[in-house]
């Protein structure tokens, strides 16, 4: 796990990979609860039988589930000790370019795209963060995520 002492450090990295997640498995249970959660039940993510025989061989996790999985990557690979919380604060570009089959292992990779200060001594960071499927040479999920800090 990457450790920082405070925000201060944050601005020196601008451009650098931070940090790489543990691997996170997505399982059925977490589909099928996502799909509860947001409505959409679509068969490709909840009828595994019928999903066998779809297009993708079996069932997939939705594209937003996959995105959802970021604030658990930084979780597992980023602190910031003297920092009393943090917000996601957006997205400024999120793309799906591969399917996440039910039982894959995920991880993100975490590049720091910029850095600003913000009110109540807080900082604004975009990042980089690539989702990667063990075993696939192409992302699940490539996003720039916008986070806020706060001593």
């Amino acid at each position: 796990m990457k450790t920082l002492e405070s925000l201060s450090e944050l601005p020196a990295l601008v451009g650098q990979e931070l940090a790489v997640s543990d691997w996170l498995t997505v399982t059925q249970e977490q589909v099928n609860l996502f799909a509860q959660a947001t409505g959409d039940h679509q068969w490709i993510h909840v009828d595994v039988e019928k999903a066998k025989a779809g297009p993708f061989g079996a069932p997939i996790a939705h594209g937003f589930l996959t995105l959802s999985l970021i604030p658990r990557f930084f979780e597992s690979s980023f602190e910031i000790r003297n920092s009393s919380m943090g917000v996601n604060y957006g997205l400024n570009k999120v793309r799906f370019t591969a399917p996440v089959p039910v039982g894959s292992r995920l991880r993100g990779r975490m590049k720091l795209l910029s850095c600003e200060p913000i009110d109540n001594d807080g900082m604004q960071m975009a990042w980089l963060v690539t989702v990667e499927r063990e075993g696939s040479d192409k992302p699940a999920c490539i996003a720039e995520s916008l986070t806020r800090r706060y001593p």
